[in-house]
């Protein structure tokens, strides 16, 4: 198994991305988007320095700024422009909805967002920053750019000729914070995770300790996965520019029939993608659209069997892996020479982990990891601009897993087990059982209260005619007790989070508002 050297993740991300640019070349692409301009290492180093140098000027030191903007290059430059100058960007889900940006906002003492007049015009997200703007300085980069002299850029090339020095000047260690990410909160309300310089550098170093040359320098990825959240923003652009790869950036991942083009267009050989999202691609791609996909890194949510099948014909091989935004957040990912289709894959070098016995539960536990890429830590909803550390540097993923011989396979969250006439039932296992019988469909089941059993399963499906009768036949030729066959099915559309996640509060809601007008 590939080792990982834990001294050579101890840097900034301004640091790691002068050491790709050294290695690997002022000249070599690093990053593309929509629209079709790649810039160079030389040039993404230069424009961070550029860009921030004056965010820091506009700016204060202690407190996080939020950052409301897609996946196009200005946010990376963003990203490695405040690190250069020791600002700690806190990137805000725009798909969130206003009461979780006020939260996130609020909770990071944040007092100034940057963003643009272009991606909010188009997003019709005028209202949102609006209202977010209320006590907030807004910074428009179309603006910022407005205020760049000839002497900016003059003193910006010569930045980069002494870029370790002047980054020095902002004295930033490994251990500072890096970014702020919000979890999604598909379990309730969003928490803020603070991730260090180190925690992002480490896991961006350690999927590559793992694939070793599986990826490649020549190989190009596909990320059309928000920066907001932690899989588009390591999986999809660290873990590809600090190993001197090509990132292309797309700033939304619903655009089903453009993505396939593009990814054809861009040439990429490595796709990121969650489920619902891979299905989306491979049933509007065109015959070549996927063709030079080697493989693709699904993360997020398990991947169905009906997904592999569609991608089985553009002979991409889909890679699952998991991760937390904890973590930095991937903590294990399968590789094409020993794919195993259920499992999450290999932990990756340089992570601890134990299990924790779950009553009621057989085989496996409950998940703790410890490593470079945990989180320093969350941010304390009541004492705003504390952090608070995991216990001992192990996280809690809340998840029920097996391991053999490194190899992890997820059985289901701690908090997606319903029980039900004293009996523990996985959400999870129900689901797959569920999909198993209508493929074509999506499906996500919750619990609700019940006053006689203690809980009672409901299954929401996209699926017109789905039929209990037909459900329950079906587990009993699959040997499952009728206890775990849903007492009732709604028939409504699967809400989805903007990071392609089920969104289980919503589907709990849903069920709740749903069996009330019944």
């Amino acid at each position: 198994m590939a080792e990982l050297d834990i001294a050579r993740t101890r840097k900034s991300l301004f640091t790691a991305l002068l050491d790709a640019r050294d290695r690997f070349g002022r000249n070599k692409v690093a990053l593309e988007d929509l629209e079709r301009q790649p810039i160079t290492f030389g040039r993404l180093v230069l424009g961070s320095l550029v860009l921030g140098r004056k965010l820091a000027g506009m700016t204060a030191p202690d407190r996080p700024i939020a950052v409301l903007l897609p996946n196009v290059q200005a946010i990376a430059v963003t990203l490695f422009g405040l690190n250069a100058f020791g600002r700690v960007p806190a990137f805000l889900n725009f798909t969130a909805g206003l009461k979780n940006l006020k939260a996130a906002c609020e909770i990071a003492r944040v007092d100034t967002i940057v963003t643009s007049r272009r991606f909010v015009e188009q997003g019709q997200l005028d209202d949102i920053v609006s209202a977010l703007g209320e006590g907030r300085r807004i910074l428009w980069l179309e603006d910022v750019r407005t205020t760049l002299t000839s002497m900016d850029k003059i003193r910006g090339v010569l930045d980069s000729w002494i870029a370790r020095r002047v980054h020095a000047g902002a004295k930033v260690g490994p251990d500072d914070s890096a970014v702020v990410l919000f979890t999604s909160g598909s379990e309730g309300i969003p928490k803020g995770v603070v991730l260090s310089n180190a925690n992002l550098v480490a896991n961006a170093y350690q999927v590559k300790a793992l694939a070793g040359d599986v990826l490649r320098d020549e190989d190009v990825f596909f990320n059309p996965l928000p920066i907001f959240h932690s899989f588009g923003l390591t999986a999809g652009l660290l873990t590809a520019v600090l190993n001197g790869m090509k990132s292309v950036l797309y700033p939304s991942p619903l655009h089903y029939r453009q993505i396939p083009k593009l990814v054809a267009g861009t040439e990429a050989t490595v796709m990121l993608a969650t489920d619902t999202f891979l299905q989306g691609y491979a049933r509007a791609a065109g015959e070549n659209d996927l063709a030079g996909v080697r493989f693709v890194i699904a993360g997020a949510e398990r991947v169905k069997e009906e997904t592999r099948r569609l991608w089985d014909r553009h002979s991409t091989v889909i890679l699952e892996g998991y991760g937390a935004t904890e973590c930095s957040p991937v903590i294990a990912v399968n590789l094409p020479e020993s794919n195993r289709p259920g499992s999450v894959g290999h932990i990756l070098p340089g992570i601890e982990w134990r299990l924790e016995p779950v009553e009621g539960i057989d085989e496996g536990g409950r998940l703790h990891v410890r490593g470079p890429n945990v989180m320093k830590g969350y941010l304390d909803q009541d004492a705003p601009g504390r952090i608070v550390p995991p216990s001992g540097g192990w996280h809690d993923t809340g998840d029920i897993v097996t391991v053999e011989n490194g190899i992890v396979t997820i059985r289901g969250r701690a908090k997606r087990f319903a029980k039900i006439g004293g009996e523990m039932v996985s959400l999870a296992a129900i689901e797959a059982m569920v999909q198993g019988l209508w493929p074509d469909s999506n499906h996500v089941v919750v619990a609700l209260p019940d006053s006689r059993k203690g809980e009672q399963i409901v299954l929401i499906t996209d699926k017109p005619d789905a039929d209990r009768d037909a459900l329950l036949d079906h587990a009993r030729e699959q040997g499952f007790p009728e206890l775990w066959v849903p007492r009732s099915i709604l028939v409504s559309s699967i809400p989805v989070l903007g990071s392609g996640k089920t969104d289980y509060a919503a589907a709990v809601e849903m069920a709740h508002r749903l069996q009330a007008m019944l």
